[in-house]
C-alpha cells in the first residue's frame, strides 16, 4: 500500500496545486482508472500491464 502511494504523490500530487478537493479526487480518480490499474506494469504479471496480459492470454487461448 505504501508504494502505491508513494507512486501516486511522486505521479500527480507532487508539482500540482489543485483549486478544491474536489479538482484533486477528480484527477486522482482518473489517475488510478487510466493509468495505475489498467498501464502500469506489475511485476506479478511478468512486468506487464493487465491490458497487455490479458491480451496475450486470450491470444494464446485462440492459438491453442
Amino acid at each position: 500500500m505504501e508504494s502505491f502511494f508513494s507512486t501516486l504523490k511522486k505521479d500527480i500530487i507532487y508539482g500540482n496545486k489543485f483549486k478544491t478537493r474536489e479538482e484533486a479526487k477528480l484527477v486522482i480518480i482518473e489517475y488510478i482508472e487510466t493509468f495505475y490499474n489498467c498501464r502500469r506494469l506489475h511485476s506479478t504479471l511478468g512486468n506487464m500491464s493487465p491490458m497487455e496480459y490479458e491480451r496475450q492470454y486470450y491470444y494464446q487461448e485462440e492459438v491453442a
